[in-house]
């Protein structure tokens, strides 16, 4: 009989975004990457500190209201074949209370073009200006962390990202102060979006970077981790290893955090980097006349494109990447389809659904229009709860069979999506599978619908806290129909 190892899931909430429950695939069921939705532009940074080179943000959400950290910079492409600072990088701060509608927050810290009247949190420290190159703030959940330091962020020096990432404190995320001027994880290429956080499964902090190492006799760029207890010393570094899928491609930024409503996996949005040779399809992309521009300046200026692709893990090391993307460049006659554009900022927010009565939904928050004229434009781009992978079948029906888990909790909960035709059925079975009296795929009542939080029934009821802490198989029985998670849990009050 093949693998008895049990999982033990107790109550938590379990993705389909690999295969580490799934024992078999029946019939014409798989796995099936899903996009994220673009919807609508939240913030057009066109304000005179702001610019065209807005990336590498950053979302979080604290109570009772939403942050966005984003970059403010602009750069102008000339004839003379170079590219031109038109205004030095800001660091700026947008809020919002339902992630849909966002407002700059004047802060009047710093001067810019003779006025204090702007959002500028952060503008970088000494020369250099440590600290500014992909600043990416974070809240410390780390349960010794002082109050005045709560708030914590990283980023490299502007004019040289090799030298290391500068550790910035704050304890209300809007004034900063230089924690140390001396760098830690120095010698790598950290001209990208560096993040580090503290992780509660592991009790240390770990930090995500950027590095090149060579590969098949080219240097791809790549993501590193390592961990530390203090945020001082860091362990050795190690590249990320990915399921034996996953194309060899140039990743820009890493974009990993836990997954708030499952927060023992780890997901990762990291920009892909793809160069391009110039054919003449180069021409019937977006602002051709600009993409030569650029492209005389450096080809791969013109040439090179981005997208944001999906990624998770269990111990945030090791990780199932999908190859097909999960923000494309997009449907857009400008502002799409060049290399900075489609970048995700760090971390996602739940919102409401643009849909009245459609619920909560998953928000993230990506760039266009990068490179060209005196602005970028941050557009939201939605998925459902849980949404990113599903199994998913046909009319003509799937099987997906667990291994032995072990549950606790008095219900069944699925999120799903069908048909009027399709629906869902599941079954539980004894580790050998057999199935259990008054549980098996014949005692249940088909899911129907559309849901986030489906109570599974069978003809004896909900109930199954008799088999909590037992070893037990599910088998999930899917026609025209996407499942994308499930959750035992307390019974409905």
């Amino acid at each position: 009989m093949k693998n008895l190892e049990f999982r033990e899931i107790g109550s938590r909430r379990e993705l389909f975004v690999d295969d580490w429950l799934i024992d078999r695939l029946e019939g014409a069921l798989r796995l099936v990457l899903h996009q994220a939705l673009p919807q609508e532009a939240i913030l057009e940074t066109d304000h005179p500190w702001e610019g065209c080179m807005s990336n590498f943000n950053t979302v979080i959400s604290c109570f009772p209201r939403h942050r966005l950290y984003y970059r403010g910079w602009n750069v102008r492409v000339e004839n003379s074949r170079k590219l031109e600072e038109t205004r030095p990088p800001t660091i700026c701060l947008a809020e919002s209370v339902d992630g849909l509608r966002w407002e700059r927050i004047p802060t009047r810290l710093f001067e810019y073009g003779g006025s204090r009247e702007n959002n500028i949190v952060w503008m970088g420290a000494g020369e250099d200006r440590w600290g500014m190159h992909g600043f990416s703030p974070f809240i410390d959940r780390n349960p010794d962390c002082s109050s005045d330091a709560r708030w914590k962020a990283v980023g490299a020096g502007w004019n040289h990202p090799g030298k290391g990432l500068f550790l910035m404190t704050s304890s209300d995320g809007i004034q900063w102060s230089l924690a140390s001027d001396r760098p830690f994880l120095a010698s790598y290429a950290h001209d990208s979006h560096n993040t580090v956080q503290w992780s509660p499964q592991e009790g240390c902090y770990r930090a995500y970077f950027r590095d090149r190492m060579e590969h098949e006799g080219k240097k791809l760029r790549l993501i590193m981790t390592a961990t530390s207890a203090d945020m001082k010393e860091w362990s050795e570094i190690q590249p990320l290893t990915y399921d034996t899928e996953a194309r060899p491609d140039h990743l820009y930024t890493n974009n990993i955090f836990p997954y708030p409503r499952a927060p023992h996996l780890w997901v990762g949005f990291p920009a892909r980097y793809i160069e391009r040779p110039w054919t003449p399809s180069m021409d019937a992309l977006p602002e051709p006349e600009h993409r030569r521009l650029r492209a005389d300046v450096s080809l791969r200026y013109g040439t090179a494109l981005t997208d944001t692709v999906f990624m998770s893990s269990r111990d945030g090391c090791h990780f199932r990447r999908w190859n097909e993307a999960f923000v494309r460049p997009g449907l857009r006659e400008k502002g799409s389809w060049t290399y900075g554009d489609a970048y995700l900022a760090w971390g996602l927010l739940e919102t409401p659904s643009a849909i009245p009565g459609g619920g909560i939904e998953l928000s993230f928050y990506g760039t266009e229009h990068y490179w060209r004229g005196e602005k970028t434009i941050l557009r939201r781009y939605s998925l459902r709860l849980d949404g990113f992978v599903s199994l998913q079948a046909p009319l003509s029906g799937g099987v997906c069979l667990t291994r032995p888990l072990l549950f606790s909790g008095e219900r069944l909960s699925i999120n799903f999506s069908a048909s009027a035709a399709g629906g869902i059925r599941v079954g539980m079975e004894d580790p050998r599978g057999t199935p259990i009296p008054g549980f098996g795929l014949g005692d249940c009542w088909e899911c129907l619908g559309d849901s986030v939080d489906y109570t599974v029934r069978w003809k004896r009821g909900e109930e199954v806290s008799r088999l909590s802490g037992h070893p037990v198989r599910l088998r999930f029985e899917i026609r025209d129909a996407d499942l994308y998670s499930f959750q035992f849990g307390p019974a409905k009050r």
